[in-house]
């Protein structure tokens, strides 16, 4: 299985991971979830549909980062994923 990832887990940062998959799927653990959890799941998958991504999981450990790294995270990790 084909697996990438980008970012850190230090503070307003984050490590993102992506494994292929079936489908999309977002798994999000973040600092701030209870406030920002649905603006999380729409950067990535704003990213996935702008890259035209269609099956993955994705997993975002989110430290505080704002949305474009988030997309930047998700961008690189699926480049490194695709090697």
């Amino acid at each position: 299985m084909k697996i990438g990832s980008a970012g850190t887990l230090t503070s307003n940062d984050a490590l993102v991971t992506v494994r292929e998959g079936v489908g999309i799927s977002v798994s999000i653990e973040s600092i701030v979830d209870a406030f920002f959890h649905d603006q999380i799941d729409w950067a990535v998958k704003g990213e996935l549909a702008r890259l035209n991504v269609r099956n993955i999981h994705v997993t975002v450990q989110d430290k505080g980062a704002l949305d474009f790294t988030i997309r930047a995270r998700v961008r690189t990790a699926i480049e490194r994923m695709e090697g």
